[in-house]
């Protein structure tokens, strides 16, 4: 044991100091460029309608797919993690990125704005983004949740920014101009993922770039399609590749556990249902304010005001959530933030004067806050860690369907009746009612597991309801970290 132990701590020397500071600024840094760069799309919807000519539903699916495609890559990076390794990962995506920027100032139509923007830069900013959120698992092992927890300032950061600098761009050269730009800025993706170098054990292996050969399933697969064209029997290798699709499927996207965890299947249905009005204000905010007689500059600034209260409040709210106190009750403290989310978009309902806009961006801040500190703490809480990641691969999955649907949906119906107060009262809608939804379910599956608890029913292991708390000390060389973990913008 002791020598086991020994061991373990020479291997962690690399990691935890050093260069792994310099990685988390980087990490710092893509998550600004890349989850925080959604939120300035708003500041040229009212530009782009005018200039193709579009109504507010063909407009909104630009941020849609875009947004979509950053959640729902999630397996697709992990597979591309698999093969090559994050850095690869990283700076391929940062290439996606800017291609995709600089070819939509080029654009002659709103429908090729989909593809340029939409598909290749989500695409690219979901590669950098979520390929760098997994190195720091394998540079950190006793401050990893620290640096998780310092890398989410990226994301307030360009919440922050991205909206301001955009406004200014804007009016001084235009919007095409300034995508190029973007295309330029997106680029330093390829900068931060230069620095993300594979990290060394002690053995002199890389931990980030596993070869197929080290993974048995693909020795199987490779032998299979090796030996195809010599096979005497198709219908055998046809079935072969079949299973090993249905592997690879079960592996990064876990039905099973949807099927067999109730806890699992509740919180995923809740948080798909509220992702249809979850990002309606990032997305109409802005041209809502303009409509109203707000300046364009200050519209603006209104969804800086968001990224910068999230930038204290998070943290903030992670420190909070974690104590032993909310241990088992963090959903519910979810979906609370989730309802104040809800409620608080009355208040544009209500009034559009830049005053009210302010409070209504406070509140919608802090209760965003709670949000996006507690997602991923409690998936955590109702799944076991060594199914987490292929969990969180289907949970990000279903939540970019949602994405992607909803705005489009809502700008349909702003187009059929002229009023914008929809945006707020269909925000509302889902928000409150998955609120509602994810409480009562938790709530009545809590008392049917106590029931069972006083019929004595055998509890072999931990309820899986329950979170388990990752230690601190370092970890085993062969409890390296997951290939990828999923996270999004929330």
């Amino acid at each position: 044991m002791s020598q086991g132990g020994a061991a373990t701590s020479e291997a962690a020397k690399p990691q935890d100091r050093g260069w792994a500071w310099m990685v988390l600024l980087a990490a710092v840094l893509l998550q600004g460029l890349t989850l925080g760069f959604p939120s300035c799309i708003g500041v040229f919807f009212t530009d782009l309608q005018h200039d193709f000519q579009a109504s507010n539903s063909e407009t909104s699916w630009f941020p849609s797919i875009m947004v979509a495609v950053l959640h729902g890559g999630g397996p697709l990076c992990s597979i591309l993690v698999k093969r090559f390794g994050c850095r690869f990962a990283v700076m391929l995506g940062g290439l996606l990125s800017g291609v995709g920027m600089v070819s939509s100032s080029f654009c002659k139509s709103i429908s090729q704005l989909y593809l340029t923007a939409g598909l290749i830069t989500g695409l690219g900013s979901c590669f950098s983004f979520q390929a760098g959120v997994t190195v720091l698992g394998y540079y950190f092992v006793r401050w990893r949740t620290l640096a998780n927890a310092m890398a989410s300032t990226g994301v307030s950061l360009g919440f922050t920014l991205w909206p301001l600098l955009s406004q200014y761009l804007l009016d001084e050269m235009g919007w095409r101009n300034t995508f190029l730009i973007f295309g330029g800025i997106l680029l330093n993706c390829c900068v931060c993922g230069a620095i993300m170098r594979p990290v060394e054990l002690a053995s002199g292996s890389p931990l980030q770039s596993p070869k197929p050969a080290e993974e048995p399933g693909r020795r199987a697969e490779g032998a299979q399609l090796s030996n195809g064209a010599s096979s005497p029997h198709p219908k055998l290798q046809q079935q072969t590749r079949r299973t090993a699709c249905f592997q690879m499927l079960q592996k990064y996207l876990a039905f099973d556990i949807f099927c067999q965890n109730k806890g699992y299947q509740i919180y995923t249905i809740g948080v798909t249902w509220m992702m249809m009005g979850f990002a309606l204000p990032h997305v109409y905010l802005v041209p809502y304010a303009i409509q109203n007689g707000v300046e364009e500059r200050r519209a603006a600034l209104l969804i800086s005001i968001i990224g910068f209260i999230n930038i204290f409040i998070r943290p903030l709210t992670g420190l909070l959530s974690g104590h032993r106190v909310f241990t088992g009750r963090r959903i519910y403290l979810f979906s609370l933030a989730v309802l104040l989310c809800g409620l608080s978009n009355f208040i544009c309902v209500i009034s559009a004067k830049f005053s009210a806009l302010i409070i209504y961006c406070v509140i919608l801040s802090i209760a965003m806050s709670g949000v996006g500190a507690l997602t991923f703490q409690v998936l955590m809480d109702v799944v076991e860690m060594d199914r987490f990641s292929s969990a969180l691969g289907l949970f990000t999955v279903l939540e970019s369907v949602t994405l992607l649907i909803g705005p489009p949906l809502t700008g349909l119906l702003v187009d059929i009746t002229s009023d914008f107060h929809y945006v707020f009262y269909n925000s509302s809608f889902f928000l409150i009612s998955a609120a509602l939804f994810m409480a009562l379910s938790f709530c009545a599956l809590e008392k049917k597991n106590k029931l069972k608890e006083a019929s004595k029913v055998p509890l072999d292991n931990p309820s899986r309801y329950q979170y388990n708390e990752i230690p601190t000390e370092p970890q085993s060389e062969s409890q390296s970290p997951p290939a990828v973990v999923y996270i999004t913008s929330i």
